[in-house]
């Protein structure tokens, strides 16, 4: 850090690592099916019989535009595109053994203790290790040397083991006539739906954002989408979901293929299911989290998931920072003292106090008299005050103390005013922050 005060230092994540290697092996499945990760090696592609769907092999490096290499053996692509003196794609001749043998010992993919050890014996270029015969390369350094040039020539076999691709997470169905009839397209979706539900099971995942497509035959497709606040894959549900947007969708003048899909999903292992009338005790209507996670689905698909969601308590005595909007199924920490009900707090909190015009007997008593929303209140009973500060390292000019009345009028309705700040000879400023039922 001393010598270079711009070095960057990050720790390294082997898992990370390849995991991203894994997910970009399944993204080169555009120029071949066959491809390959590995964690020292980087990736393998095997073009055999791809590489004229890009017009050839020169076509094909030149779309993947990176520092590669292709040839008869995977030895030789991996020599090639590390050690290969040109700065782009190198495109090696059948049996090129030249230039294999020009390179470096450590385009044999050897041990990088096996290759130190060679290297100091003065063995530089394959073709001076190519030499030596191989009986006494093997009493000394092993197999191994003999076998990776064996490989590099192509003298034995070096499969590769490719990488499956994840389940596609949709279906679709084309029609031999244009469909148009909403129960036609109802029943489209149902059996689309089931038929989705049984590969998420297979593939042990629940969606939790779901999209159902209508092709049109005039180009344009229609499209409804749904989502659900946990993994769900039960069939039923996820259709009853849809079917309250599918009179959405508008048919035109046909529509000719149908496809749905599970566009978010998570891992769901199987549950296990409770016996009639077991888990649940006597008296409980709220029923188990499968329901309310039904239950709150429907409400998320009329109403949009900006109306529904739960609020947990956080760690701050001001009122309008008490409480945190969660997910409806989230799991929240609870502080210490979670939802304070004692002194009792207000049924409808202000989502900003409103200010008030207020008149007190003792400038730090409390009011006997105010005025909000342009009426005049007069002062029956008054409890308190109740002290409440910000957070110790918040300003006090910035967030002052307030003291907080219970204040009961003349006519029986029950506020929440606070002083805000201590009162002064010129008066002090008032607030209404809430309303008691």
């Amino acid at each position: 850090m001393a010598r270079l005060p711009e070095l960057s230092v990050h720790p390294a994540t082997p898992e990370e690592d390849r995991a991203a290697l894994r997910r970009l092996a399944l993204w080169c499945g555009r120029w071949s099916p066959w491809t390959a990760a590995d964690a020292e090696d980087g990736l393998w592609l095997d073009v055999t019989g791809a590489a004229h769907l890009f017009g050839g092999e020169a076509a094909l490096l030149a779309d993947i535009a990176a520092r590669l290499a292709i040839a008869d053996t995977p030895g030789m692509a991996w020599a090639f595109a590390r050690f290969a003196q040109s700065d782009g794609p190198s495109l090696v001749s059948a049996g090129d053994r030249d230039g294999l043998l020009a390179l470096p010992i450590a385009a044999l993919r050897l041990p990088s203790a096996l290759a130190a050890d060679l290297a100091r014996l003065g063995f530089g270029a394959v073709g001076t290790l190519a030499a030596q015969p191989r009986a006494a390369l093997a009493r000394r350094f092993g197999q191994e040397i003999g076998r990776r040039l064996d490989q590099a020539l192509g003298r034995i076999d070096e499969p590769i083991d490719p990488l499956a691709p994840p389940a596609s997470l949709r279906i679709r169905q084309a029609f031999a006539e244009p469909v148009s009839a909403p129960e036609d397209i109802a029943r489209i979706a149902g059996d689309l739906t089931e038929a989705l539900a049984r590969r998420l099971g297979d593939a042990a995942e629940g969606a939790r954002r779901l999209a159902f497509q209508l092709f049109r035959v005039d180009g344009s497709v229609a499209e409804v989408e749904i989502g659900t606040v946990r993994p769900n894959r039960d069939a039923r549900h996820l259709f009853r979901l849809l079917a309250e947007k599918l009179e959405s969708l508008d048919p035109g003048f046909g529509v000719d293929m149908a496809l749905i899909e599970a566009r978010a999903s998570e891992p769901l292992g199987p549950a296990q299911m409770a016996l009639a009338g077991a888990g649940r005790a006597a008296g409980d209507v709220g029923g188990d989290e499968a329901d309310m996670a039904a239950l709150l689905d429907r409400l998320i698909g009329r109403l949009g998931s900006a109306a529904v969601a739960r609020y947990a308590p956080r760690e701050s005595h001001i009122p309008e920072r008490a409480l945190r909007r969660v997910g409806p199924l989230e799991a929240a920490s609870m502080p210490d003292g979670a939802w304070r009900t004692d002194p009792p707090r207000p049924i409808r909190l202000f989502a900003r106090p409103e200010p008030v015009e207020a008149v007190a007997e003792l400038p730090d008593g409390p009011p006997v008299f105010f005025r909000w929303r342009k009426i005049g209140r007069r002062v029956r009973r008054a409890e308190g005050p109740e002290r409440i500060a910000a957070e110790w390292w918040r300003e006090a000019e910035d967030a002052p103390a307030r003291d907080y009345y219970r204040i009961e009028d003349d006519s029986g309705r029950r506020y929440w005013l606070y002083r805000d700040g201590p009162a002064t000879p010129e008066g002090a400023r008032w607030f209404l922050h809430g309303l008691f039922g």
